[in-house]
């Protein structure tokens, strides 16, 4: 009986299993990258952090960060474009399971309260480096954005009656300030709330404010 064939390296890098996991490992370590972006973004900014520092922080060298991104701006835009499109995605999944305007306005807030406090750093970054965004990657934000801000005012709609859309965008956008500013202005003052404590507050404060009356005409 002859022994079985040995496998070439260039047919075990062939086989399904091998391939996964270095995909697999691959995402971990572009995850790594973004995960390391965002801390050194919201801390140092934009223009201080260099490859290097990213590659570092995600255990990698300076220049294996090219093997996942084109560059620094690509990181930068990598990292806000997945969050908006998270953002736009997970809104959608509840207005879509939600036939009750209110119901699927408590689990907006909720939604997005989650989405605050877990991710503090990245809406820093939003904040003051959105400007070092490509052209196209602002544009794409923008408009992924601006379509998640649109399905609070369709729910919105349904709550308010007869109320312009122009006034239920601003109720959004107020409670957005709202929500994300909470979480980064508690930990830049050297305080920590815990997320059970923040988390009831933030919503029932984000409900009064999209469910006030309209002030009256004079």
């Amino acid at each position: 009986m002859q022994p079985p064939a040995q496998e070439s390296p260039e047919q075990a890098l062939t086989q399904p299993g091998l391939t996964t996991q270095r995909s697999q490992a691959k995402e971990s370590r572009r995850l790594a990258l973004l995960s390391a972006a965002a801390t050194l973004f919201a801390v140092d900014g934009f223009n201080r952090v260099s490859l290097e520092d990213l590659g570092a922080a995600a255990g990698v060298s300076g220049p294996a960060v090219y093997r996942h991104f084109a560059g620094k701006q690509a990181v930068l835009g990598a990292l806000l474009l997945s969050v908006s499109r998270d953002l736009l995605e997970g809104g959608r999944n509840v207005v879509a399971e939600t036939a009750d305007p209110m119901a699927a306005l408590r689990r907006l807030v909720r939604f997005h309260v989650d989405f605050a406090l877990s991710n503090p750093e990245v809406i820093r970054v939003q904040d003051q480096d959105f400007s070092n965004l490509s052209e196209d990657d602002q544009a794409e934000v923008r408009t992924l954005q601006r379509n998640y801000v649109e399905l609070w005012v369709d729910v919105l709609a349904g709550l308010h009656a007869g109320t312009e859309a122009a006034e239920l965008r601003m109720r959004a956008h107020a409670t957005f300030g709202l929500i994300n500013s909470t979480p980064h202005s508690v930990r830049s003052h050297g305080r920590r709330i815990a997320a059970k404590r923040a988390r009831p507050l933030l919503e029932s404060m984000a409900l009064a404010a999209l469910m006030a009356p309209a002030a009256p005409l004079d």
